[in-house]
């Protein structure tokens, strides 16, 4: 969920730790922000819609000492808030307030939805009162931090008086917006062992004024992109160069949970030995984005017939994996080459289009269907790892006797993205210092 200032196009030093605390690993407990398919066409328009907004900013983007300790933020899906994403939970300032805020792997920003000097909205969502923390310092708009430092963040050159806050306009991808002032605060974070840890001066937006649909059941965003001044950079300095989380399905309730990990590894001896694969991860092709390097894609034992460019970055293709992105977008080769495999094992279903649904292929299944029949879809990466998604991942349920293939067509050239519904039930391990990619199935339970 990258973003870029308006005039773009459309997507954790000093620390005062407990030394004992960080003896296991940190956790945030996730939640899926959306159903992505309740029961209407429109809720699929609408989140589709954003999933395309995303990845055109995407597209157009591209032109210390460690602890052996961690920590861990409860994740769910987001079925049961009508949103599209995963929330997790985290507590600010002092004393420490709970917030719900959608994990995204796109974009760098910390923000929670905060009141400064009397100004911000509630909207019936929880709300964060800057001046009520004793340990929220603002950044002065007068700062090398605000005029050099936060330029990428989106700051604002107004800076009318010296005791000015540093200001920010943040523009997602789907059209969404946040504005408010920057700030260094303190996080509270729970570790395995069930103590608590204090994180202090992270960067955090402190967001008087949004819009948009990215932020439906949200109080903020979560920003997990690498960059020097997202929580992911604060957090690895401190629990190890690592993180990790495991998308339950994306039409689990709320009750339904796992955790996005700071820390040691989350693969267990017995997942080590059975089905864990690793991959590179290119962390300078397309930052601030996590890419990996595909080289092919198969249907069964079938390998598809795409060309090598659609996955060279150089030459404007490439793929990331993106944790705020639902559906899967392919540059247009590889798209076409995907969806007309898999329509040869839906013959017998008749071809739907509802109207206004921005997506190509959907089949009416009330008649019944085997989804055991359609061939296992695999990305092949370098080294010769694969990832072998699960089938109701990428054959999606749209609607009561509608399922839809789970792509988007994402042009020539174009950016891949694997969202985070192909992602779900499988464990991912991102390995900052020695840039790779540990990945296996999992139920997220």
């Amino acid at each position: 969920m990258k973003r870029t200032r308006a005039a773009l196009l459309c997507l954790l030093t000093t620390l005062l730790l407990i030394s004992a605390a960080y003896s296991t690993v940190m956790r945030l407990e996730m939640t899926h922000r959306d159903t992505l398919f309740p029961t209407s066409f429109r809720r699929i328009e609408d989140i589709i819609g954003s999933d395309q907004k995303r990845h055109s900013l995407i597209s157009h983007k591209r032109t210390t000492t460690k602890t052996n300790g961690g920590a861990r933020l409860t994740l769910r899906s987001g079925f049961d808030y009508g949103a599209a994403q995963y929330f997790a939970e985290i507590r600010v300032g002092t004393p420490a307030k709970r917030f719900r805020v959608v994990v995204d792997t796109g974009s760098e920003l910390t923000w929670v939805n905060c009141r400064f000097r009397g100004k911000g909205k509630t909207e019936n969502r929880r709300v964060f009162r800057a001046e009520e923390s004793s340990s929220f310092s603002r950044i002065g708009c007068l700062t090398q931090t605000c005029k050099v430092d936060l330029m990428n963040l989106f700051s604002l050159s107004s800076c009318p008086t010296p005791s000015t806050p540093c200001a920010y306009d943040y523009r997602y991808v789907d059209g969404s917006a946040a504005q408010g002032v920057f700030g260094k605060e303190t996080f509270t974070v729970r570790l395995t062992n069930g103590r608590v840890a204090r994180l202090p001066g992270v960067l955090v937006g402190c967001t008087n004024s949004f819009s948009g649909d990215s932020f439906r059941g949200a109080d903020g965003v979560l920003g997990l992109a690498l960059s020097d001044y997202s929580f992911t950079s604060k957090a690895t300095n401190v629990f190890g160069g690592k993180f990790s989380y495991c998308l339950v399905d994306h039409l689990s309730n709320k009750n339904v949970s796992n955790y996005l990990i700071f820390g040691s590894s989350s693969f267990s001896s017995a997942t080590k030995l059975n089905a864990t694969r690793t991959t590179p991860l290119d962390l300078n092709v397309i930052p601030p984005f996590y890419a990996v390097n595909i080289i092919g894609l198969s249907l069964g034992e079938t390998m598809l017939d795409i060309p090598m460019q659609v996955w060279d970055a150089t030459q404007g293709g490439g793929t990331i994996l993106d944790s705020g992105t639902s559906l899967t977008f392919l540059a247009d080769a590889a798209y076409k080459a995907v969806v007309s495999g898999l329509q040869r094992y839906l013959v017998g279903l008749k071809r739907v289009k509802p109207e206004g649904l921005p997506i190509e292929y959907c089949f009416d299944t009330t008649s019944g269907f085997n989804q055991s029949k359609l061939p296992q879809l695999t990305f092949h990466f370098k080294g010769g790892a694969r990832f072998e998604p699960h089938r109701r991942s990428y054959l999606i349920d749209a609607a009561s006797g509608v399922k839809c293939l789970g792509f988007v067509s994402a042009g020539e050239p174009g950016t891949n993205v694997i969202g985070n519904i192909m992602q779900q039930n499988y464990l991912w391990e991102f390995d900052i210092v020695a840039s790779t990619l540990t990945f296996a199935p999992s139920t997220c339970l």
